[in-house]
């Protein structure tokens, strides 16, 4: 499976000082988790939250999960040391608060090297500031790089406005985010829901970011979990119309036509790529068990 194919629908925050959530998320149908040793760690715990985030990503106990772990930055007390237990840890990538710039990130992954990080191990850059947005197209370049997560909090506080439900102050941003990320060929993430009492209010987020483009969203709570994997999951009907596209076109092209239809809708080539697509998605998620 090719990483962008990698599902990445819900991507679950767990505080890594927690023992009981990090117990927890061995059972919530999460694509992912981010073991995070930043925002949802006080001061006091950091060092403890570390050894529990090292234990759960070397753990092998959470299935099909993909365990990254939220570094504190390399502006802290803590940043320096977090890289470099996360770098020999088993997790897959290492989360990178507040990167900003290209440099930024050649920092990090030397230091994964020189912590005897294997080659695999890949770097989520956070984009949350002013900064990030206008260099996103280098830094999702970075070939360390195989994920953006938008940090949208800490993006409307930077830009000191406000979001309404259809976060019309964030869209050009965010926007601006998508393009870098597929210009580059990498995944994307939406930011995080914060209301965990309004589902309603989280649904339409959700389903904005997948219009939008996003590849999955990051979540603060595990009751959003499967609504999220609802939305970026293609529907029966997609499924079974992308099936009748690839059959429509195959059979054209074994009769030598150059013109397709299905369900009286002219099919192009832009089509059939999306079809496949939705296919190889439907096959990913259905491989995870």
């Amino acid at each position: 499976m090719s990483d962008q194919l990698r599902p990445r629908r819900s991507v679950l925050y767990m505080p890594a000082a927690n023992e009981r959530a990090l117990e927890k998320a061995k059972s919530i149908p999460a694509d992912a988790i981010i073991l995070d040793l930043e925002d949802a760690v006080a001061p006091d715990a950091k060092v403890e939250a570390r050894s529990h985030a090292v234990a759960a990503a070397s753990s092998g106990e959470y299935g099909h999960r993909e365990m990254t772990i939220r570094c504190n930055g390399l502006d802290t007390p803590w940043g320096a040391d977090d890289l470099a237990a996360a770098a020999t840890s088993g997790a897959a990538s290492v989360v990178i608060p507040k990167v900003a710039s290209v440099s930024h990130l050649d920092d990090v992954s030397a230091r994964l090297d020189a912590a005897g990080a294997p080659s695999t191990m890949t770097i989520w850059a956070m984009v949350e500031t002013p900064t990030a947005i206008f260099d996103v197209r280098a830094l999702a370049a970075h070939p360390r790089v195989t994920v953006l997560v938008m940090g949208t909090n800490d993006l409307l506080k930077e830009l000191r406005c406000e979001s309404d439900p259809m976060r019309s102050a964030l869209v050009p941003h965010l926007s601006t985010a998508l393009l870098g990320a597929r210009e580059a060929g990498k995944v994307i993430l939406d930011g995080v829901y914060n209301d965990v009492r309004n589902p309603d209010g989280f649904l339409a987020e959700a389903q904005h970011g997948r219009l939008l483009g996003f590849d999955g969203k990051t979540l603060i709570h595990p009751s959003q979990v499967e609504p999220t994997n609802d939305v970026w999951s293609p529907t029966a009907e997609a499924v079974a119309y992308a099936q009748r596209v690839i059959e429509a076109f195959d059979e054209a092209v074994a009769e030598g036509r150059g013109v397709i239809t299905v369900d009286g809708r002219m099919i192009e080539n832009l089509h059939v790529d999306n079809a496949r697509r939705v296919l190889a998605v439907d096959a990913a998620i259905r491989s995870m068990g």
